[in-house]
């Protein structure tokens, strides 16, 4: 079965198996599994970023941002397209207990104008702002990366208002790879980042949360709250260190798989219309007489996984374990 459900399918490579087998571990709710630590102080590096925090989801690392970065009855401003609002659960609410200021964008990407128009004025009746977030690569948005320079126009706007920025970046190094900019480059623009590593990067499960020292430590306690302690975790850890090291440029294959099967669909007679693929996505949009169901379904026949995405429409996910055979045959089932 080709399954193009999601990246969050990958499984372990041969090699990432080894390597997590020979990882040094210790109790990482003391602080002294050596591998956890590795990966944290490695990733933070990385995006030029003071400390970092090893979590099992990128779900957790966004809630614990928004609930180091947020008070109940403070406002964070983000897209409706975005992941923290359409899949956490509720949890800006629930965890955070913040409104949420939504930007009506269907690409998911915002723009400085976007922030500074809805900036609440200092006024009691209204929550106070008090955090932008945004989402690179953006997910609804099939995969979409921002300009770095629209980031840094939206950095520079906040810094002057004091208005921290957090980046959902479960996908950022499919940005990384297509934009070609460093992750540092992406490390300057925000005050904290989540990055995922089960994604395209293969691990089996992991995200990281990082910041500055002082906004770890809280995130630190945060993560305890949420039952994110961990213990002998550097087994899992390292898988982390293996993907950063070897599965980031090996991305740009699962890049141009995304748009061979993009093309094909395109000239697909019940596609109404596939957005433009910059990564490792595809969202397509039916025709009206032709049901996501049915076409999934067939798929499924021919040994194809994808999933609704939506009214009329589904996706399509590239990763580690699609194989260039395996695009090729995926092109032959869409001809019926």
């Amino acid at each position: 079965m080709i399954d193009l459900r999601s990246d969050t399918v990958t499984k372990p490579t041969i090699e990432m198996k080894s390597f997590m087998m020979d990882a040094k571990l210790g109790d990482d709710v003391f602080e002294d599994d050596p591998s956890v630590r590795h990966l944290e102080d490695m990733a933070a590096s990385m995006f030029g970023k003071e400390a970092g925090l090893f979590c099992p989801s990128g779900t957790m690392t966004n809630q614990i941002a928004l609930m180091t970065h947020l008070k109940p009855g403070d406002e964070v401003i983000c897209s409706r397209e975005s992941h923290i609002y359409n899949y956490e659960g509720g949890g800006i609410a629930r965890n955070a207990g913040a409104s949420v200021r939504l930007i009506e964008r269907k690409t998911g990407l915002l723009t400085v104008s976007d922030i500074a128009d809805n900036i609440n004025p200092d006024d009691v009746h209204q929550p106070v702002t008090k955090l932008v977030a945004l989402e690179n690569t953006c997910n609804r948005g099939g995969g979409n990366c921002y300009d770095i320079n629209e980031i840094k126009a939206i950095k520079e706007f906040c810094n002057k208002i004091g208005l921290p920025v957090h980046l959902d970046g479960a996908r950022l190094f499919n940005a990384i790879v297509k934009k070609g900019h460093s992750a540092e480059d992406y490390g300057a623009c925000f005050d904290s980042i989540s990055i995922c590593l089960s994604k395209g990067l293969g691990a089996p499960l992991g995200s990281l949360l990082l910041g500055d020292a002082h906004f770890i430590k809280i995130a630190r306690r945060n993560r305890k709250v949420l039952g994110g302690g961990m213990r002998q975790v550097g087994i899992v850890a390292s898988a982390g260190t293996y993907a950063l090291n070897h599965h980031v440029d090996r991305l740009k294959d699962d890049h141009e798989h995304a748009q061979i099967i993009a093309n094909a669909l395109a000239n697909c007679s019940w596609i109404n219309q596939v957005l433009d693929v910059e990564t490792n996505i595809i969202v397509a949009s039916l025709k009206d007489d032709f049901e996501p169901l049915k076409f999934l379904h067939k798929l499924e026949e021919d040994g194809v996984l994808a999933i609704p995405f939506g009214k009329g429409k589904i996706r399509m996910v590239t990763h580690l374990d699609v194989s260039s055979e395996n695009v090729e045959k995926v092109v032959e089932s869409l001809k019926f």
